[in-house]
């Protein structure tokens, strides 16, 4: 009895083993589960409809539970219909047992589902507007998901959910800007985060964009997103630069941008969808960035470029809570030749602090006011460390120019918003000019006023600058009116000409100069004087020199000048200046018009006396106007032993100039007064030849090209006798 009690004990352990095996591993099709599925979902949503195919139902035997699963599921809601792969759920023995059947887990896998088809289920679930704007704005692509939903013991869902899959050949369109396509990636989403995966994107059909890992979690009614993003060979043109760039961020005509990175980004979405809280850390490697070229540098930069075009840059940065810091190097053509830079920039709110270098090597690089040129063979390195405000101007803390033993630096410089000089700051310069002479000098603040002392300094620039007719307008610079003091030991007129110990003083008033004096002297003590009065209703300038000649030789046409004192008085008043010019006993070797005047007046004795030893003039005496760039000669008169000149005309600057007037040889001239009864007598005497003799001429045409006419006189004009017999009476 035992024995047979034993085998039957023994045969229904091996059976319900069989059973089990076979449930647990085969299973069973049954369609009385199908009911208790579609009930269950119906807790979900009640107006949801499963069309189920037989259940194949497994034993769990390890979770005492019944793992159930059908394939070729379609889901329907409001004439809406999902196709689901599979459909598996894990229905518990216990409840199974009693009669209560529940189910504990289900595990919903779809098929490739249409994205759009997606969203727009989703929104009859719930009509969220992020939905609506989701559904507009995805254009294509499909998705693969699994969603796992687990149940409490009264059937309600628990918030542990699990929901990931993949998406693949998306397209979205956002503000008709930006085309995103081939959106591939893979998501995890729960209760708490949502993670997305190997993320890759085509932007504008042409940008590779990678991003490895966001992930978004909430936090009271707030999204906080993290990740990572990856850019290789994104190219830019300037319609889309302006659709990505803010003004605010980058205020520049920016061109064209090659550039891949390397991204970390952090930030928030509040309950508005509004981003707040941006972190970005990025290193990028900048190809190619092309921008219009901002400023007028063609008197520093000869060959500059239209537009700027910096390449191969490294760059580190760093954007959190409106704060932007960069931190760069790389190439920069700036004219024809690749320089190098280095540079830092940090932005916050409206001001932006900066240090840069620019490493100058096969580029020219000038300075004209202070007759500075670069060397061919050298580098040259320029550094300016300072801030700037959109409101309240910019602070060069230092500027700085090295080339070898060159040096120029200007510290604490203060310009206004409008870019005006608030602060001329401290300047030290030391340096060899390209003509090769010594220039020592600095500028130092005291007070309100400055004083400029030095041992050396060259002129010859600022002298061409301030003799520019056309260079009234060119110094409107300053913000503020200031004194400068001059104690300078030795001041190069050019390069053959010195004075010595020039002292004197300078008032800016209003961005004009409202008074000056200047005196010093030649190395023989000879005097020279500069000075500057506004009376307020006019201004009277006066300079004399006791050597013309540095004054004269810049005038490139005019050769071989010789000795001369020169007197020059001027009175500007409502927008004319009226001018005397005065040159006493000088003598001139080539004159490249009064050469050809004489050769056509066929005055060849003259004319050869020009080219070899000069000729003299005792009196040179010019009276002209000038307003804007129009200067007009009202009387120009020259007199001497070979031949006097009586001149009038104007010129236009570099465009045209039209002269005319009377060439008459000192014979003539002595024979016509010597005509004239007693005064002849008393100025000339009676050792005089027959006959009267002159030209009448004419220049007119652009400074390059001149044409000069002639007509022979018998008789002399009055004015040309009563200006001549002036000079004698002078003279004797």
């Amino acid at each position: 009895m035992i024995k047979i009690i034993y085998r039957s004990f023994i045969s229904l352990i091996i059976i319900s083993v069989l059973v089990a095996t076979y449930l647990s591993i085969i299973g069973i099709k049954t369609d009385k589960l199908n009911s208790k599925i579609i009930s269950q979902i119906n807790k979900i949503e009640p107006n949801i409809k499963l069309k189920l195919n037989d259940v194949s139902a497994k034993l769990d035997p390890f979770n005492f539970g019944i793992n159930a699963k059908t394939i070729g599921t379609n889901l329907i809601y409001r004439n809406k219909e999902i196709k689901i792969e599979t459909i598996k759920t894990k229905i518990s023995i216990k409840s199974f047992l009693r009669d209560k059947f529940s189910i504990t887990e289900i595990f919903i896998s779809t098929k490739p589902l249409v994205i759009k088809d997606l969203i727009s289920f989703a929104r009859l679930l719930n009509n969220d507007p992020k939905l609506f704007i989701a559904e507009n704005f995805i254009k294509k692509g499909y998705v693969i998901a699994d969603l796992q939903l687990e149940f409490d013991n009264s059937g309600n869902v628990k918030k542990n959910y699990k929901f990931h899959g993949l998406v693949k050949d998306g397209k979205i369109n956002l503000f008709k800007k930006y085309n995103l396509d081939k959106i591939d990636f893979i998501f995890e989403i729960n209760e708490k985060n949502q993670k997305y995966k190997d993320i890759k994107i085509i932007l504008n059909n042409n940008n590779n964009i990678i991003i490895p890992e966001i992930i978004v979690s909430k936090q009271n009614k707030k999204y906080f997103v993290s990740g990572k993003l990856n850019t290789k060979n994104i190219s830019l043109t300037k319609n889309e630069i302006n659709d990505f760039i803010s003004d605010d961020l980058i205020d520049l005509d920016i061109q064209k941008i090659l550039l891949s990175s390397k991204n970390n980004f952090k930030l928030e979405i509040n309950k508005d969808f509004k981003i707040k809280n941006l972190d970005i850390k990025s290193d990028i490697d900048l190809d190619n960035f092309e921008f219009k070229n901002p400023f007028k540098l063609k008197n520093i930069f000869p060959k500059v470029k239209k537009n700027f075009v910096f390449k191969n840059q490294k760059l580190k940065l760093e954007y959190k809570k409106d704060n932007l810091n960069i931190v760069g190097e790389g190439d920069a053509l700036l004219q024809n030749e690749i320089d190098k830079i280095e540079y830092e920039i940090y932005k916050k709110k409206n001001e932006i602090k900066f240090n840069t270098k620019l490493k100058i090597s096969k580029n020219l690089f000038n300075l004209d006011i202070l007759n500075y040129k670069k060397n061919k063979d050298t580098d040259l390195e320029l550094i300016f460390v300072g801030k700037s405000n959109i409101e309240k101007g910019s602070v060069f803390n230092k500027i700085s120019l090295k080339e070898e033993k060159n040096i120029i630096s200007i510290e604490n410089l203060s310009l206004s918003s409008d870019y005006k000089i608030n602060d001329l700051g401290n300047i030290n310069i030391n340096y060899i000019d390209k003509e090769d002479l010594k220039n020592n000098l600095k500028l130092t603040k005291k007070d309100s006023n400055y004083l400029v002392s030095g041992n050396s300094f060259n002129i010859n620039s600022i002298i061409d600058e301030l003799l520019d007719s056309g260079n009234d307008n060119k110094l409107k610079i300053f913000n503020k009116n200031f004194r400068i003091n001059f104690d300078v030991k030795k001041i190069y007129l050019n390069k053959n000409d010195t004075i010595n110990t020039l002292k004197g003083f300078l008032f800016l008033n209003k961005n004009e100069i409202s008074e000056l004096e200047l005196e010093s002297n030649f190395s023989n003590n000879e005097n020279i004087k500069f000075t500057i009065k506004d009376n307020g209703n006019e201004k009277i300038t006066t300079l004399y020199s006791f050597k013309a000649k540095p004054f004269v030789d810049r005038y490139k046409f005019i050769k071989g000048f010789e000795e001369g004192d020169l007197d020059f008085y001027s009175i500007k008043k409502n927008g004319i200046t009226n001018s005397i010019l005065k040159i006493d006993n000088f003598k001139i070797q080539e004159i490249p018009v009064l050469a050809k005047l004489l050769t056509l007046a066929s005055l060849q004795g003259i004319a050869d006396l020009l080219t070899g030893e000069g000729i003299r003039f005792t009196d040179f005496e010019m009276r002209f106007s000038s307003k804007n760039n129009l200067m007009t000669i009202e009387e120009l008169y020259a007199i001497g032993p070979a031949i006097s000149i009586l001149m009038e005309g104007y010129i236009q600057s570099k465009k045209l100039i039209s002269l005319r007037g009377t060439l008459v040889p000192a014979t003539t001239v002595n024979r016509t007064i010597s005509s004239i009864p007693l005064i002849g007598d008393i100025l000339i005497g009676k050792k005089v030849g027959e006959g009267v003799f002159g030209v009448s001429f004419k220049i007119k045409g652009p400074p390059g090209d001149l044409e000069t006419t002639v007509n022979p006189i018998k008789t002399l004009t009055p004015r040309f006798i009563t200006r001549t017999m002036e000079k004698l009476k002078k003279i004797n």
